[in-house]
């Protein structure tokens, strides 16, 4: 598995393309404290379908800093509604904490492999019952 930390990227990055190739999944990290950071992983969001040219691409969208929740600039129901039109998964963790860290990379994992299973054909059954 490849991970690419775009950790620092602003709008103005250049996001190379070699960030998508032969990569079966993202995992776009904000953090719940700082709103420039959410809309960054908006703009990356677009970049990589423009780069991968794929209408979807298996993503979750995770709220980074779950233990600044005082200090919270984004609230959960605009990550869930942003997670629901990248068609992501979506969880807050923290880092800091480790808390729900492995519970993010497993479900990347099994999001990944999900994709991957109903992008290969189903076998037609070969015999006619009458």
């Amino acid at each position: 598995m490849k991970l690419v930390d775009t950790a620092g990227q602003d709008e103005y990055s250049i996001f190379p393309a070699q960030y998508t190739m032969d990569v079966d999944g993202f995992c776009l990290v904000y953090s719940i404290n700082n709103q420039k950071s959410f809309d960054v992983v908006r703009i990356l969001y677009d970049k990589l379908l423009d780069l991968t040219g794929k209408v979807h691409v298996p993503i979750i969208l995770v709220g980074n800093k779950k233990d600044l929740s005082t200090e919270r600039a984004v609230s959960i129901e605009e990550g869930k509604q942003f997670a629901a039109h990248m068609n992501a998964k979506f969880v807050e963790i923290s880092a800091k904490q480790n808390n729900a860290v492995t519970e993010l990379f497993e479900s990347l994992i099994l999001h990944i492999e999900k994709a991957n299973s109903d992008e290969v054909p189903k076998p037609q059954p070969s015999c006619i019952l009458s």
